[in-house]
């Protein structure tokens, strides 16, 4: 059995920075593609970022873009979301998610082409 652990969130006031990282635990897992969602109180989740295993093709919400980068260790089976410049906004519940298959470009952000997830780790921006 595969699990997707996330950790590195916390309390970080506007402005901050913080680095989550995404590693699965268990059986052996190689995935094609990773990727970061997240969840803020009484809303959808929403797509952040993905990545895939080989090559440089990555995906950003486009609001994001700019203050968030996802990176992959392949060495470490990880994916990492580096965060800056954080808002109140950003405030959610951000969640790993892989696929051990090739996807394809358009489907990246949407969380239906994803069959692991990890159980979340709280990220909350505030002075």
């Amino acid at each position: 059995q595969v699990q997707l652990v996330e950790s590195g969130g916390g309390l970080v006031k506007p402005g901050g920075s913080l680095r989550l990282s995404c590693a699965p635990s268990g059986d052996p897992f190689s995935w094609s593609i990773m990727g970061w969602f997240r969840q803020a109180p009484g809303k959808e989740r929403e797509f952040v970022a993905a990545i895939r295993r080989h090559g440089d093709n990555t995906a950003y919400r486009d609001s994001l873009k700019g203050r968030f980068t996802i990176i992959r260790d392949n060495a470490k089976n990880t994916v990492y979301l580096q965060m800056n410049s954080l808002e109140p906004e950003d405030t959610a519940v951000y969640y790993c998610a892989a696929n051990k298959n090739r996807i394809i470009t358009s489907a990246m952000a949407d969380p239906r082409f994803y069959n692991y997830w990890g159980q979340g780790t709280q990220v909350t921006v505030s002075s």
